[in-house]
């Protein structure tokens, strides 16, 4: 990397310095950013591939568009690394997903150049096309780009948003960021839609050149926009015999074009940028761009941890002992033992095979085993027409994104009594992912719903146990929900056995206060009070948050009047808000209860062991707690 590029780089605080550089100097700096981003994430990990992927389209927008003012919204923010750095945030780009960092992904309570937030997928269209629609109503000039892409328009809602932008008045301008990817390869008709257009080059050629002349004419313009956009379907349908699915909606459709060519993505930008009416850029682009192996190898590359940039080797822990699998993993290699003994079982996933290890059961039995695309809300409603049919689905969906699938739990399988079986993987605190990522709103949202078994294991044997569970004893929606990382046993491959629904357990005897706790919290739990064996605190694995173990309820309800509930969800209607519901219910009304959890606010994004420290749900928390209610 020669002085000039990294000279050009340093002086760039802004989109403003951007514009000031001759365009032939913009691949230099592309190659800059992307080498900053490789430095950067092999020490402090990140979402690697899909940013190396849009480090050319970044800043042939940002050198377009007039942002802040022109209104640029990214879709799954993790691809807006490119974005950070060229918007002020180069020098503390070290601090991404760290404690009191930047964020991970576009926050605007950060910057007036995030505009909206992106955690997940799928919202930047409808969200720009509010904007849009928005600053029309004001009379203002300002442009909107939506960015979509990395396998985001599975989503249903993009759908919606197309729709919509059809049929209201607006200028909005759509990129799709089109990689063939989410995290592992994109599924479905849309992709394989895609890269038919992609192939078409005749089309498009021909097309594209047919519009410049039209421009040059000045044939284009509002009073014939319907004129030109039936012209455009014709030529499609007389040299493809195909129909453009965003030109049968009255989108303009422009490309496929090269989205690593920065000089030809600016051009084609300047071109379209001032059309009146809703248009799309189709921009191909490939993730893990300029670093070979995450060229060769996306999924894995997709958020690597540390790796070593020169060898390309990805860091791994180092011990002579055994370590402990991840829960998903123990949640695959179990799927694939249960389905192996039951034909009637299968899995079910909105695009994370790998993820949530639901790879292990595709590759056992490729035709039980569904990825159905970024689309939870659809992943649980197919389970329950599966399970209409007497058949067993393990749906295993984030529990930060269950909450898309909410309506479709309450009313396509909740309502019918279906036992689908929903694994909601990286349940609670998940840590440098942040607030648009934690799984800690599922336990008070769904324990309203009648029909519906909530589970919680606190290590990877009950996670083994209930699963094998659900299959004999679901009558509806039976859920596990279990955490991120890695578990605690070595010895995870139990003898499955069957578990009393709604019976927890005894952890530990004592006499002064009782911890109810669910999740793996109560191994925190356990380990806190053997290291304090002065207390005397009776310790219970509750297992189920619906419905809870009246038995032991009305035990602890009749010996103490000091009672904490731990758990890594939501304090607000949460665990801790059911165990007070039955204490009022029953006539307990002189125990005092404390809830440990996570408070009323959206937490920010650091290590779990960071993150339970500041709510207070770690072993120091606990005993803090413990002895305050003592004294």
């Amino acid at each position: 990397m020669n002085t000039t590029t990294e000279k050009k780089l340093h002086s760039i605080q802004s989109p403003k310095d951007l514009k000031q550089l001759d365009i032939h100097a913009l691949p230099g700096i592309c190659n800059e950013i992307r080498q900053l981003i490789i430095d950067e994430l092999a020490e402090n990990p990140g979402h690697l591939g899909a940013n190396l992927g849009t480090v050319e389209l970044t800043v042939a927008l940002h050198y377009v568009l007039n942002t802040p003012e022109d209104l640029l919204v990214w879709d799954v923010g993790h691809q807006a690394y490119a974005h950070k750095i060229l918007t002020g945030r180069r020098d503390v780009f070290h601090s991404n997903r760290k404690l009191g960092g930047i964020s991970g992904f576009p926050n605007p309570a950060e910057s007036t150049y995030d505009t909206f937030t992106a955690g997940h997928a799928s919202n930047s269209i409808s969200a720009a096309l509010g904007m849009s629609i928005a600053l029309g109503l004001e009379h203002k000039k300002n442009r909107v780009a939506a960015v979509i892409g990395d396998g985001s328009m599975s989503g249903g809602l993009a759908f919606e948003g197309l729709n919509n932008a059809s049929v209201h008045p607006n200028d909005l301008l759509i990129i799709l960021n089109d990689n063939h990817m989410s995290i592992d390869r994109v599924v479905g008709g849309m992709s394989e839609y895609l890269v038919k257009i992609t192939t078409s080059k005749h089309y498009n050629k021909l097309r594209w050149k047919t519009f410049l002349l039209l421009k040059r004419l000045g044939i284009i313009n509002d009073m014939r926009k319907g004129k030109i956009l039936r012209f455009g379907n014709s030529l499609k349908a007389l040299l493809t015999n195909q129909h453009n699915l965003f030109e049968g909606l009255n989108i303009r459709y422009f490309g496929p074009v090269n989205g690593h060519n920065v000089e030809s993505l600016i051009r084609v930008l300047n071109d379209i940028k001032d059309l009146k009416g809703p248009k799309i850029l189709h921009v191909c682009t490939k993730k893990g761009k300029g670093f070979e192996p995450a060229e060769k190898d996306a999924t894995r590359w997709h958020a690597p941890g540390k790796f070593n940039k020169l060898t390309g080797e990805i860091d791994c822990i180092e011990s002579k002992e055994a370590q402990p699998l991840k829960f998903q993993d123990v949640f695959g290699h179990t799927l694939v033992e249960l389905a192996t003994v039951n034909p009637k079982i299968v899995g079910v996933t909105p695009a994370m095979p790998t993820g949530c290890s639901m790879n292990i059961m595709m590759k056992a039995f490729p035709d039980r085993a569904f990825d159905v695309g970024i689309a939870e809300g659809h992943a649980v409603t197919f389970s329950a027409g599966l399970a209409q049919q007497g058949y067993i689905p393990y749906c295993n969906i984030y529990a930060s994104f269950a909450q898309r699938s909410y309506d479709n739990i309450i009313h396509d399988a909740a309502i019918q009594k279906l036992p689908v079986v929903l694994c909601l993987d990286r349940a609670g605190l998940v840590g440098e992912d942040g607030p648009t990522h934690h799984g800690v709103f599922d336990i008070p949202s769904l324990r309203c719903i009648p029909n519906l078994i909530i589970s919680a294991p606190k290590d990877e044997h009950e996670l083994r146990d209930l699963m094998y569970t659900a299959q004999i004893e679901a009558t509806g929606p039976f859920v596990i929900r279990y955490p991120r990382g890695q578990g605690y046993r070595t010895d995870w491959r139990n003898d499955m056995q069957r578990v009393p629904i709604g019976k927890g357990e005894k952890l530990q005897a004592g006499n002064d206060i009782a911890v109810l706790s669910i999740g793996p919290l109560a191994i925190t739990a356990q380990e806190a009070l053997r290291a304090h064996p002065d207390l005397s605190v009776a310790l219970y694995n509750m297992r189920f948050i619906k419905p809870l173990d009246e038995t032991i309820l009305h035990e602890i309800g009749q010996s103490f009047q000091k009672v904490i509930t731990l758990e890594n969800g939501s304090i607000s209607g949460g665990f801790g808000s059911a165990v007070l519901e039955f204490f009022q219910d029953h006539g307990y009304t002189n125990i005092h209860v404390k809830r440990l959890g996570i408070p009323d606010h959206f937490i920010e994004h650091g290590s779990v062991n960071q993150l339970h420290h500041l709510c207070g749900i770690d072993a120091e928390g606990l005993i803090q707690t413990i002895n305050h209610l003592l004294e």
